[in-house]
């Protein structure tokens, strides 16, 4: 099965091989996403076992989005030990966010 997932926005897309599903994750993406794919390969007769490979929609977006679901795909590809690519169709080891512009950090007050 492969699995897509887009964390670009407060709205969340997975695609399970042809069904794509919609979630308004908004602040609840760390703490729930992991129960939203488990969720939808459950809809789905499917385990994480089944997911064959994952396409990751890298950016640009949402910082805290982009960084949650590079985690989340960079740790399922590893433990899995399937292919994981980027949104242009390249293979990848790991998976790094592409923000579409540098990082706004504050620097340290001291």
């Amino acid at each position: 099965m492969k699995m897509y997932l887009d964390t670009s926005t407060d709205q969340c897309m997975l695609k399970l091989d042809d069904n794509v599903y919609t979630w308004l994750a908004m602040h609840d993406l760390a703490e729930q996403i992991f129960t939203f794919i488990h969720d939808k390969l459950e809809e789905n007769n499917a385990d994480w076992q089944d997911i064959s490979e994952i396409v990751f929609f890298a950016g640009p977006g949402s910082f805290t989005g982009l960084r949650i679901g590079a985690a989340v795909v960079n740790t399922l590809a590893d433990q899995l030990k399937i292919p994981l690519y980027n949104h242009r169709g390249e293979q990848c080891q790991v998976i790094i966010p592409d923000y579409g512009r540098p990082a706004n950090v504050t620097a340290p007050k001291k």
